[in-house]
């Protein structure tokens, strides 16, 4: 960010000037389908069916395969034009803006050949048409058009306006100083091989003879390549982005026309962990972590081309849209560089878990199966009971008279404990309902301070996702769908008898709430109306909604003896929503196995082997031409292999139901545990932001109270208690998907 831009986003902070955004609902006026390749949304001039160019068309079918029509960025975009028999191929004519670009389009190949393929560029910022006709005489011949929209490479396109400010890291990340006040920076690329002698990734100097401990892999296709990767680094949308494939120097490198050696022809999109505000660029993930990164082992070495940027990695910035959006804009520079890929799986641990599950909602056709690791459903829902819930119980817990055991107070919050602390003690001092500390690279004086202040930069997860939640206008902060009104923690606990009536009434008498800047005081947390509504409607709760025809493979290193929040409940959870949207969850398998996260003691064998089954189980949906929607093809072909299954100590794998209700081996050998929400009574979905409230009554409560007890317990709750059995306030699906932002 240049010293101007700087003084002018200060200025308007000074002036109140707080141009925060509106949302709306992209209505498409015409029709959406996705390709048979499973790659992106694609569009069709004609009423025929898109994607089938061999079809008897009346009209030309007009595809853009690299992205939306309406999403074009960096003023060029991928074509395919399906040609009626009736119109001799070399008659075909294209015009961009009224500019002939006949010349730039192909036959696609064998497999349809009355398609055409082409990169149309030069595109203008805005509106573009493409306009597509026969030449020759005589009336009737067909024509058809297409509105392309381009947006610049340095985006936004549906996120809303830039965030500021943003600080470049284009130096950090390798690339130069930043050439423009996007950080954008020239693109490189460089090679690097896999040793024999000890596993790393070593530079590859294409000049050189091939180095002596040059590995070879043998890919998904069997076929065995020098295991060299071509890495390809450049800026997309202000991010660092990176893709890696397989690739010997000096051999064609696959494009749009053309397969080439090495690649599987499928794509792994990988997104990083961590939760934290943006406000700046971020740096690549280093090849030796497996958090978000590109040069990961057990991706490369199947064959797969692996892309991401630094703004799919939550730690960078926890924004699911302006990943979403990230996302799109890399695969089709990926798309037309190389070609569209058969699918594309995405694949992240913890933070990059909530990303995969809220994309592939929000987003439908970026991402055609998910491998979510150490898994949350999403930010939202994730943030509610670990940091909000376990922050007032635990200062609850000091702050009374009663005297809690460590079983007492694991029993009130769900989670486990490792025998020493309890987790949501570990967990509930993260800062992520606050709005500092930002991060370091911040300047402090555009941070925000209460009193020093007030108009500064706030990076609580809500203002990093302030179009997601709407703006206060009374004080410009975003608005919070932060909400424990009628919450009685620890009801299962006192239900259950391993609490005391005591205990349970002065711990919800003490457990308070948090003010706007994540302060704990005495009062429940009340939510914004606007914040609730806007959580649902925009897709910031994962609801499972269209996911039935998405494969999902989660896995899980079990760290629930560890005092981590990475517990295995969360699959459960995923897996209620699941079946609550959709009436059942075939499609969502859960494996799990000794703790680690993805590099746990088995991973040698486990992360490869779900990228295994989950390519096996696309390929197969792929080549499926018989009858039934996606979803029932998704289920005929799922492998046997996609089965729930844990493995033990030693590598032995159990194939059986996964269970949250602790039955079978696998839930003894791994029992699931919950949160505070969970413990409080709120069904295993768990996606309830506000419950609705009743009144205080007997029936509730497994022992019967007497009337001075009952008598407290509505003081504590004047509101009334959680009535879980009732939808949240404003709980719904997401009001549609590819969601606008302005």
């Amino acid at each position: 960010m240049s010293k101007q831009a700087t003084k002018n986003f200060v200025a308007r902070l000074i002036s109140g000037d707080r141009r925060f955004l509106r949302l709306s609902l992209w209505k498409p006026a015409i029709s959406i389908a996705l390709l048979v390749t499973g790659g992106p949304v694609a569009f069709s001039a004609s009423d025929e069916v898109p994607g089938r160019p061999n079809a008897d068309l009346s009209t030309f079918a007009i595809e853009t395969l690299s992205t939306r029509p309406e999403n074009v960025t960096g003023g060029d975009v991928l074509v395919q034009i399906g040609v009626p028999r009736t119109v001799p191929m070399h008659q075909v004519r294209v015009s961009i803006n009224g500019r002939d670009v006949t010349g730039q389009f192909k036959r696609s190949g064998t497999t349809q050949p009355r398609a055409l393929i082409g990169l149309i560029d030069e595109l203008e910022i805005g509106e573009n048409t493409l306009e597509v006709r026969a030449n020759g005489r005589g009336h009737g011949r067909p024509t058809a058009t297409q509105r392309l929209t381009n947006h610049p490479t340095t985006g936004p396109v549906f996120s809303g306006p830039h965030q500021e400010p943003f600080i470049c890291q284009t130096e950090a990340s390798g690339l130069g100083p930043a050439l423009d006040e996007n950080c954008s920076a020239n693109t490189k690329v460089e090679y690097l091989y896999r040793s024999s002698e000890n596993n790393q990734f070593k530079p590859f100097d294409p000049a050189l003879p091939s180095p002596a401990d040059l590995a070879t892999t043998t890919i998904t296709t069997g076929e065995t390549v020098n295991y060299i990767v071509r890495l390809e680094s450049g800026t997309i949308n202000r991010a660092v982005y990176q893709i890696a494939l397989l690739h010997e120097p000096g051999t064609p490198l696959p494009n749009p026309w053309r397969r080439t050696s090495g690649w599987n022809n499928r794509l792994a999109y990988t997104f990083g962990g961590g939760c934290a505000a943006g406000y700046r660029q971020g740096s690549p993930t280093p090849a030796a972590d497996p958090s978000g990164g590109v040069m990961i082992h057990e991706v490369l070495s199947l064959g797969f081309a692996a892309a991401s940027s630094t703004l799919n990695m939550f730690r960078n910035d926890c924004n699911d849209i302006r990943s979403a959006e990230t996302l799109m804009m890399v695969k089709e520079h990926f798309i037309e560089a190389f070609g569209v890929p058969d699918f594309t799986i995405g694949w992240g641990c913890s933070g990059g878990s909530m990303q995969v599950h809220l994309i592939a909602q929000n987003y439908p056709g970026m991402l055609d199966g998910i491998i979510p690791g150490c898994s949350f459903s999403d930010v939202t829902t994730a943030v509610l009971p670990v940091i909000a819930d376990c922050e007032v119980i635990s200062r609850a817990f000091v702050q009374g008279t009663q005297q809690w055991s460590l079983i007492e107070r694991s029993a009130v919050t769900g989670f486990a404990n490792d025998g020493t602390r309890e987790t949501c003690a570990t967990w509930s001092q993260v800062p992520w309902i606050r709005p500092t500390p930002c991060p370091s690279i911040l300047p402090t004086f555009l941070v925000y301070h209460p009193i020093s202040n007030p108009t500064g930069v706030r990076c609580s997860i809500y203002d990093n996702t302030v179009t997601g939640f709407g703006v206060d206008s009374q004080t410009g902060f975003a608005q919070r769908p932060l909400d424990n009104v009628g919450v009685q923690y620890g009801l299962r606990a006192f239900n259950g008898g391993i609490i005391s009536f005591e205990k349970f009434a002065e711990l919800n008498a003490l457990a308070g709430g948090h003010d706007a800047d994540g302060n704990i005081v005495p009062a429940r947390t009340e939510a914004s109306e606007t914040a609730l509504r806007q959580a649902y409607e925009t897709g910031r709760i994962f609801t499972g909604a269209g996911l039935e025809a998405i494969p999902v493979i989660d896995i899980r290193g079990y760290l629930d003896d560890r005092a981590d929040i990475h517990d295995r409940g969360k699959s459960f959870v995923s897996r209620a929503r699941l079946i609550k949207a959709n009436g059942h969850a075939d499609n969502h398998v859960i494996w799990v196995a000794p703790g680690g996260g993805p590099r746990h003691p088995a991973s040698s064998f486990y992360v490869p082997e779900a990228l295994r089954v989950m390519d096996e189980w696309l390929t197969a949906v792929m080549r499926d031409n018989g009858p039934g929607t996606q979803e029932v093809k998704v289920l005929r072909n799922k492998p046997a292999a996609a089965a729930d299954s844990c493995w033990t100590a030693d590598g032995t794998r159990i194939v059986e139901p996964a269970m949250f209700d602790g039955t079978g081996l696998c839930s003894q050998l791994y029992p699931s545990y919950g949160d505070p929400r969970l413990a409080a009574g709120v069904p295993l979905s768990n996606a309830v932001l506000k419950c609705q409230t009743k009144p205080v009554t007997p029936g509730d409560y497994a022992i019967e109270l007497t009337d001075a007890q009952l008598q407290r317990l509505r003081s504590i709750f004047p509101d009334g208690v959680c009535d879980w059995d009732q939808p949240g306030v404003h709980e719904q699906d997401p009001a549609g998907t590819w969601l606008r932002y302005y």
